[in-house]
């Protein structure tokens, strides 16, 4: 492998966009990006450890469900989950976070970066009940990059095109991957997909 070791290298690859890309970063929660956050079912938050390790969270909830609080400050509701809690576990060492909205049939997408809180109570909450649910943990971010991201990833993805997925049934279920992964002998894939499927059903909120 011939590494990459030094911006310069990057560079002698990949040009130096124009100076509207960069001019693109407005820092702040305008009209457009509140109408793209209000749309948003899905958002994905990365975080990084104070060494460096990283994680990428899936975060869904009905569109709307995401606060704008301010033009510099929104809100994500904590929803049950498998209680690792590795993206707060790394706010509270390294509040640097970043934002990715998806809006389904959208190609582009809304990135956000900035810093984050955890809160665990506050007015906005009762915003943030869905299903008569009132969440007990919320990510306060507050936005020191925003930017749109173009179509080309997802046009290249065909994410949105329903003739291009897999068939469901090409691929491993739940259970059996967590079956073979964690070395579970003696009970059956169908019985671990049986108990998934339940907990995802009966505790989303």
């Amino acid at each position: 492998m011939r590494q990459v070791t030094t911006e310069a290298e990057l560079r002698e690859i990949v040009k130096e966009p124009p100076q509207p890309i960069w001019d693109k970063d407005i820092a702040r929660i305008d009209q457009h990006a509140r109408t793209i956050i209000a749309h948003s079912p899905f958002v994905l938050l990365a975080t990084s450890a104070p060494d460096g390790t990283c994680d990428v969270s899936p975060r869904g909830d009905p569109p709307g469900s995401v606060l704008v609080l301010d033009d510099n400050t929104l809100a994500l509701a904590n929803r049950p989950g498998n209680r690792r809690v590795d993206s707060f576990r790394n706010v509270l060492h390294n509040p640097h976070v970043g934002l990715l909205f998806l809006v389904p049939g959208m190609n582009e997408t809304l990135r956000v970066n900035g810093s984050a809180t955890l809160v665990s109570d506050a007015p906005f909450f009762d915003d943030l009940v869905v299903k008569d649910k009132r969440p007990d943990l919320a990510v306060v971010v507050h936005v020191e990059e925003l930017y749109m991201h173009c179509a080309k990833a997802f046009l290249r993805a065909s994410l949105w095109q329903p003739d291009t997925w897999p068939e469901r049934n090409s691929l491993p279920s739940l259970g059996r991957i967590s079956k073979d992964q964690m070395g579970l002998k003696g009970v059956p894939a169908k019985v671990l997909d049986a108990g998934l499927a339940l907990d995802a059903k009966t505790n989303q909120y």
